[in-house]
């Protein structure tokens, strides 16, 4: 259903070319329009993720052809419906999925992530750092919490990787002792509160002395602040020497083989990113003389961002938002970003 209303000229933040944040810029770019199947969502907010820092850097997908707009997290209404759209109707206030697979045949991969066509948005395609973007009906939630955009915007990514490691991958349960390294990041601080919320024990770690207190007031139990040389004690007396069940390890390189370490025997260590490095080095040992599980995750599927935002709607996980920029604070937000300043979420205004 086409809409005479909409302009043909949009704001959008673009990238000119990889490298500091000065390559974006705030630019006016032609308004996408929806094809079959696809709506034309407004744009209210969009989330900023570390993973849009990489990106911008060109250290995730050297191939990007430029001008570039980022972004996979929105919260926005339909103003466009393209044909043969039979799920929602104009004006619905929708969430994206932040990842799905491009190729529409190619969807029924128990674990999304794995399919072949498989894409984050704002990484293959162009995202959510603008006014309108356009997105398959299949892949788009109705937003039912009811909240302010600028809290909604900055979670899809959060909530679908975080449900997805520590509910799924982890198996975390209620009464489990749970290790998450990073607590202050977007994710990390999502993650602990729905580690809390199916009943675990949260322990978290922070460079930042300063970051302790926002950690603990959104449910973190114990905060190792720095790298502490009686970390191994602490945990221990922390867990009453019953061990550290699951460690969620966003970091990688060298913190994989301190992720092992501090897990108990038949513990399970999720690795889910690369921060520090794309490489780790681990004693062998370590893993199956005490039979340790290292397992791997992405991002989830539809299913576990349906569960989180059930979670954010009940009360049980809430968005904390550290800033809200506007677009043409663009240089800014990725130099904020880079900087690793955030206590939560941060997200553009639209």
């Amino acid at each position: 259903m086409s809409n005479t209303n909409i302009p043909k000229t949009m704001q959008a933040i673009v990238m000119s070319e990889f490298g500091k944040p000065s390559v974006l810029s705030l630019k006016s770019i032609a308004i996408p329009r929806p094809k079959t199947n696809e709506v034309l969502i407004k744009i209210e907010a969009a989330g900023i993720n570390r993973l849009d820092h990489y990106i911008r850097e060109g250290g995730v997908n050297p191939e990007l052809n430029f001008p570039f707009t980022l972004g996979s997290d929105a919260v926005g209404h339909i103003v466009e419906l393209g044909a043969d759209v039979t799920k929602f109707k104009l004006g619905e206030r929708v969430i994206p999925m932040p990842g799905y697979p491009i190729d529409p045949s190619d969807d029924g991969h128990e674990v999304l992530a794995t399919s072949r066509s498989y894409a984050i948005r704002g990484l293959m395609e162009n995202g959510a750092y603008a006014q309108y973007m356009v997105m398959p009906e299949k892949w788009l939630l109705k937003e039912t919490t009811g909240l302010p955009a600028e809290q909604l915007a900055g979670l899809p990514m959060p909530l679908v990787t975080g449900v997805r490691a520590i509910k799924e991958v982890g198996e975390v349960q209620a009464g489990q002792y749970v290790l998450i390294h990073a607590g202050a990041s977007s994710t990390g601080s999502v993650m602990i509160q729905i580690a809390k919320a199916l009943g675990a024990k949260v322990a978290t770690t922070t460079r930042s002395v300063d970051k302790v207190e926002f950690l603990k007031s959104i449910g973190a139990d114990l905060v190792l602040h720095g790298s502490p040389d009686n970390s191994i004690e602490l945990l221990n007396e922390w867990t009453e020497s019953a061990g550290v069940d699951v460690v969620i390890d966003q970091l990688g390189g060298d913190s994989l083989a301190t992720s092992i370490e501090w897990v108990k025997p038949l513990g399970i260590v999720v690795l889910m990113g690369n921060v520090l490095g794309l490489e780790s080095t681990i004693p062998v040992r370590s893993v199956f003389f005490p039979q340790k599980q290292v397992r791997g995750t992405l991002m989830g599927s539809v299913s576990d961002l349906e569960w989180g935002l059930e979670q954010v709607k009940n009360g049980n996980i809430k968005p904390r938002v550290d800033t809200v920029f506007t677009p043409d604070q663009a240089v800014e937000a990725h130099q904020y970003l880079a900087d690793g300043k955030a206590l939560g979420l941060t997200v553009f205004k639209f």
